[in-house]
């Protein structure tokens, strides 16, 4: 995902683990977190749950590879923006990170 969203422009950083993003998280509004549901220490849901606040906003994509309405459903109720069930196509995933992030400048590609 890192290379698709590199790709397409996007500024694109990752974080060893939920506590690295939250002590390195800069409060950027142009920003949008990508979040797996199962994550080594504390779950998807359980990072939402505690740091929704944090986030100020934020739009955040979960990305699960084994979901179900209930835990759909306690996505979005702990601020979750869209719950994507692995495997995804690659363009529901830049329509949903388009939709979600304010519109940036257009970059210009290199021939």
């Amino acid at each position: 995902m890192k290379v698709l969203l590199e790709a397409c422009a996007y500024d694109v950083r990752d974080f060893t683990s939920c506590g690295d993003f939250i002590e390195q998280f800069d409060g950027d509004p142009r920003a949008c977190l990508l979040l797996d549901l199962h994550l080594p220490v504390m779950s998807g849901l359980e990072f939402m749950e505690r740091y929704r606040k944090a986030l100020n906003g934020m739009p955040v994509i979960m990305v699960t590879g084994r979901g179900d309405a209930a835990t759909a459903a306690r996505a979005r109720d702990a601020g979750v923006s869209i719950v994507l069930e692995k495997p995804f196509d690659e363009d529901v995933l830049l329509d949903e990170i388009h939709r979600l992030l304010p519109q940036k400048e257009p970059v210009p590609v290199a021939p």
